[in-house]
């Protein structure tokens, strides 16, 4: 269990780590199962960042405060995804196209205005939620969803890239290694997660956020096949944007 959350904390997180803890595909595929979990300390982390400067700024500066913080805790890795799907799925003509595509690391427009859009939407959302005194719960709440999602994915769609083909990860795709008891013990954690924070509400949220992967799974399998992990980091921004957009409801 220890190296599992280890390799969880490595992969979703820049969070230092014991040099000689070196971890392959398949450690981190089995460490699927506490990726809600890393989300709630990465949520710990927001609402830390809240508590300290939502006293001392505007709610809009905060919230800015908030999405530099989580690129910084990320490594921007989610970004970094979306924007790569956002270039190959919006430029790319054939699957071969959209794959290519996502794999070139230099930004083109779709991918520049995906990103802008993304943290644009979410820095206002959190500014509406601080002006609402509804912030804590949801930024706690957020990044364990957009986590979850990663794991539903893993396990309803297959790999899109051939794992003998360029630009498939050496030692085989992390998803490759999520299974149905790494969704179990996921799902396990996250629902009671969300009942804590947000009650019905976050109930209401998670089942949103299974319809979205449902749903850009759906999407990507018919564009290339299946996922990737940049497919997946998209899934992360659009889980986090439904979570933060769904608190702003009045209901």
């Amino acid at each position: 269990m220890i190296r599992e959350l280890a390799a969880a904390i490595a992969f979703l997180t820049r969070i230092p780590m014991l040099p000689r803890m070196l971890f392959n595909a398949k450690d981190i595929g089995r460490s699927a199962r506490w990726f809600p979990l890393i989300g709630l300390i990465i949520g710990g982390f927001f609402v830390a960042v809240l508590q300290l400067f939502a006293p001392l700024f505007p709610p809009l500066v905060s919230a800015l405060l908030i999405a530099g913080i989580d690129a910084l805790l990320t490594g921007a890795l989610h970004l970094d995804g979306l924007a790569d799907t956002a270039d190959g799925f919006g430029s790319g003509r054939t699957r071969e196209d959209v794959l290519r595509i996502m794999r070139d690391h230099a930004i083109g427009s779709y991918g520049a205005v995906a990103l802008i859009l993304a943290i644009a939407i979410k820095a206002a959302a959190v500014a509406s939620l601080i002006e609402r005194h509804r912030a804590a719960s949801t930024l706690a709440l957020m990044p364990v969803l957009g986590r979850w999602s990663v794991v539903l994915l893993s396990v309803m769609q297959p790999y899109a890239r051939r794992l003998d083909q360029d630009g498939a990860p050496p030692g085989g795709a992390v998803s490759e290694f999520v299974g149905r008891g790494e969704l179990v013990v996921a799902s396990l954690t996250a629902i009671p997660i969300a009942i804590a924070l947000s009650r019905w509400r976050g109930v209401a949220a998670a089942f949103l956020i299974v319809v979205a992967s449902g749903l850009w799974g759906w999407c990507c399998r018919r564009r290339i096949g299946g996922i990737t992990g940049d497919t997946l980091g998209a899934s992360v921004v659009i889980s986090e944007t439904l979570v933060l957009l769904f608190a702003l409801v009045d209901l």
